[in-house]
């Protein structure tokens, strides 16, 4: 039987697996022309105040089964939420279907907005 785990321990054991981006680390990156799939996972309440510039919003709920077939497995993807625990679950569950660049932001939208990096209205 498995031992059941906290909503922080699975996201510290999504973290150990996945690879963090420094907010602006990733506008350099993209500014770069770095070819990176920016998705918001948080909810259309929350993505409605603003968002990553280019970024798609695909809810945390319906990630899967929107990627799945639509999104290349070789892109470079890199996922956010509101400070970056649902995005790092999230990380997780594309890896397990076989997505190996995929990338949770650091501090999520919280950490981009804190850095005073450019957001644009949905």
């Amino acid at each position: 039987m498995t031992t059941p785990k906290s909503f922080p321990q699975m996201v510290a054991e999504a973290l150990q697996h996945i690879p963090e981006v420094a907010p602006a680390a990733l506008k350099t990156r993209l500014d770069g022309g770095e070819q990176i799939v920016v998705i918001d996972v948080r909810e259309p309440d929350e993505f409605a105040k603003g968002k990553i510039p280019g970024a798609f919003t695909i809810p945390r709920g319906v990630l899967e089964m929107q990627v799945d077939g639509r999104l290349p497995r070789e892109s470079t993807v890199v996922l956010y939420c509101g400070a970056g625990a649902r995005s790092a679950l999230a990380c997780a569950s594309l890896a397990e279907m076989g997505y190996d660049k995929v990338e949770n932001l650091a501090g999520g939208w919280h950490g981009w907005v804190e850095a005073r990096l450019p957001v644009e209205q949905p």
